[in-house]
């Protein structure tokens, strides 16, 4: 299996849950991180070597990253496992996986790429590259199995982690805040990459925030403590060594669980936010020459995981030059405040919540079981994902 960041870690540690009972003595291993890590997952390379976002942001670490990719692919074309399983990371698993499928290696992907929000063409390479596509999103199985792709809607696997009913009180006691004052959590992104672009924008907002808001409580979870050291490293620089920002290391979901309002960058994380049925900013900056380029290749008009679903901005998108702190403070002074927006947000949110929610964990495994055939008890089946 391959899982290039920390989202794909948290789906393919939910499949893995579901897989393991019925493959104990499975060897699983590839690239992945902590979540798969706890079902017995075992990592060639660091995960954080596929962390990179940003056409140009790729391309200053593709010799490494090419070279990982060259050598799993080598080890697989003679190790000849049961299965690959390609969580996410398109870029590096398509084609690693269109290999393995020519020389006759079972290859399934779980998470179909966005053909749907850009880059469409991309189905004709996924039909050589995949023998078998889960999808956790309602609309997405017509579209590939209409390709000629074996398609399974499986449920998105936040939808079963996260309750329809979320303990506020639980959350801010476990971060150990109190009293009534505003809470907002800031979650600039899990990739080092975004850190670099996203940070000096949400860290000015929550400057502006705590300005108007002297009681308020800013949360940042960070994905590790690399990010943490840097995001502290950054914070300071920014003057902002305030005892009402607290930086922990993990504990995201329990960070947007004590939210009253996110600024969160667009990714994944947006649709954690929606099913913790929280008003959220969305905001997101990259390198300047990667947002020329995929600004004219969108198919539609949202980028937020949210309003995507919804097919309206539900809520806001400051993207690139249009991310300033002033700009992402107002619209998230605007989530904290307007009561009838807040309300309407959170119906919406249990209305999706209800769209994604399956047993992804059994309806996946059983997927992959389907794909290559349970072995009988006592034998070992190599699993690459």
């Amino acid at each position: 299996m391959v899982a290039g960041e920390t989202s794909g870690d948290l789906l393919a540690g939910r499949m893995l849950s579901g897989l393991r009972p019925a493959l104990p003595d499975a060897y699983i291993h590839g690239i992945g991180g902590k979540h798969m890590a706890q079902h017995g997952f075992v990592s060639d390379w660091p995960m954080e070597k596929l962390a990179v976002r940003g056409l140009f942001e790729v391309l200053a670490h593709y010799r490494e990253i090419k070279g990982i990719q060259l050598a799993l692919r080598d080890r697989l074309l003679k190790e000849r496992p049961a299965v690959f399983i390609g969580v996410d990371a398109p870029d590096f698993n398509l084609g690693l996986e269109a290999q393995l499928k020519a020389a006759g290696i079972p290859t399934m992907h779980f998470i179909g790429p966005s053909i749907w929000a850009w880059r469409g063409g991309r189905i004709k390479k996924i039909e050589k590259a995949v023998s078998h596509i889960l999808v956790v999103f309602p609309f997405e199985e017509e579209i590939y199995r209409k390709a000629g792709i074996p398609a399974t809607y499986v449920g998105h696997p936040m939808a079963e982690v996260i309750p329809l009913e979320p303990d506020v009180s639980a959350a801010r006691a476990a971060l150990g805040l109190s009293g009534n004052a505003p809470v907002v959590s800031i979650l600039p992104g899990s990739r080092m990459s975004e850190l670099k672009y996203n940070t000096a924008a949400f860290i000015g907002a929550a400057k502006i925030l705590l300005q108007r808001e002297p009681n308020m409580r800013i949360v940042v979870p960070m994905a590790g403590e690399k990010q943490r050291q840097y995001f502290q490293q950054l914070l300071a620089d920014a003057g902002l060594q305030d005892v009402r920002v607290m930086v922990t290391e993990g504990q995201s979901h329990t960070a947007i669980a004590a939210a009253d309002a996110v600024l969160v960058a667009s990714g994944t994380a947006t649709l954690e936010v929606a099913l913790f049925k929280k008003p959220m900013v969305i905001g997101y900056k990259m390198m300047g020459a990667s947002w020329h380029v995929l600004k004219h290749m969108a198919y539609q008009p949202w980028v937020g995981l949210p309003n995507i679903l919804a097919r309206d901005f539900l809520v806001p998108e400051l993207l690139q030059d249009a991310a300033t702190p002033q700009a992402l403070a107002d619209a998230l002074e605007n989530q904290l405040n307007n009561v009838a927006l807040r309300n309407t947000l959170e119906q919406r949110f249990i209305d999706m919540h209800h769209s994604l929610l399956r047993n992804t964990a059994k309806e996946s495994a059983q997927a992959v079981l389907d794909l290559i055939g349970k072995s009988a008890p006592g034998n070992v089946t190599r699993v690459s994902a």
